[in-house]
C-alpha cells in the first residue's frame, strides 16, 4: 500500500505537505477555483504529473474541458485566464453535470417535478401485427 493510499483523502495541510515532499508547482486556476498542479514524473513514467485541487467537492465533471485536456496530456497549452480563447461563438459555457442536484433536469412527467405528464393529442394509432 503507498503512502497516499494510506493516508486517503488528504486535508489543506497534507496537501501542501505533499506538495513540499513532491516538489509540486503550482501551474493555474480555473473559473471555478480549481487549483492544477504539476510534479515530477514517477519512477518508471515518462509525463510529469498532474494533478488537480478542487475547490469544493471532489467531482471530474468540476474540471472544465480546456483544464481535462492538460491533465490528461492532450494539450501542454495552459488554458489558465485564457479560457475564452479556445471557445467558439456556437458554444456554450462551461456547466458542470448536476444530475443528482437540485438543478438537475426533469422532463415534464417526472416523478419529481410533479409526476403528471401531458395527455395524448389523440395523433397516436397503435400498430397490430397482420394477421
Amino acid at each position: 500500500m503507498g503512502l497516499f493510499a494510506f493516508l486517503g483523502v488528504l486535508s489543506p495541510v497534507h496537501m501542501r505537505w505533499v506538495r513540499l515532499w513532491t516538489g509540486a508547482r503550482y501551474i493555474g486556476e480555473d473559473q471555478a477555483g480549481n487549483r492544477y498542479y504539476e510534479a515530477k514524473a514517477r519512477v518508471g513514467y515518462k509525463h510529469p504529473r498532474r494533478y488537480v485541487r478542487y475547490k469544493t467537492s471532489i467531482e471530474a465533471t468540476n474540471v472544465p474541458p480546456e483544464w481535462h485536456g492538460w491533465l490528461h496530456y492532450q494539450s501542454d497549452v495552459i488554458p489558465a485566464g485564457r479560457a475564452q480563447t479556445y471557445r467558439r461563438e456556437w458554444q456554450k459555457p462551461y456547466q458542470p453535470n448536476m444530475t443528482g442536484t437540485q438543478q438537475a433536469y426533469r422532463p415534464p412527467g417526472h416523478i419529481l417535478s410533479g409526476g403528471k405528464r401531458a395527455k395524448a393529442t389523440g395523433d397516436y394509432e397503435a400498430w397490430t401485427p397482420p394477421q
